[in-house]
């Protein structure tokens, strides 16, 4: 019990603690799945776009929480994720794949400032880059690590 007390306090999910998850907003229901995924103890936690549906303000919070779940728990965590901000603001190392290709790698201010990438993600232009990495049927993503 007192594990997932900690888990909620971290999470500043504690006033939530004796709530119906029905009547929880789609933010909070994402915190608590993290939270679920944190009770097993994890050494490495695998995210798959853990900020998708929320908006900016509420991804940088997880962004906020998902460091200090690092800092305190010493978990590694490995994100799938499309907001460009929340893998540079979490991750030491990034991946970044274009139609299941790798486009480029490393660490998070290189992949920010890498033409391709802001073709891809960030709406600017390197077509003759872009092109070399497409393939219809394969799917796109930046992979980072952190921890």
């Amino acid at each position: 019990m007192a594990h997932a007390e900690a888990i909620l306090d971290l999470l500043g999910l504690s006033d939530i603690r004796d709530r119906r998850i029905g009547a929880l907003p789609y933010g909070t229901l994402k915190l608590l799945e993290l939270g679920c995924a944190l009770a097993t103890d994890p050494d490495v936690l695998l995210l798959d776009e853990p900020s998708s549906g929320m908006g900016p303000e509420e991804s940088h919070e997880l962004g906020e929480r998902l460091l200090r779940l690092r800092e305190e728990l010493g978990v590694t965590m490995l994100l799938i994720e499309h907001h460009v901000p929340l893998v540079a603001a979490v991750c030491d190392y990034v991946y970044v794949l274009n139609f299941g290709k790798l486009l480029a790698e490393g660490d998070p201010e290189s992949i920010r400032s890498h033409p391709e990438v802001i073709a891809a993600y960030l709406g600017g232009e390197a077509p003759e880059a872009l092109a070399e990495t497409a393939a219809p049927q394969d799917q796109e993503g930046l992979l980072g690590v952190s921890g």
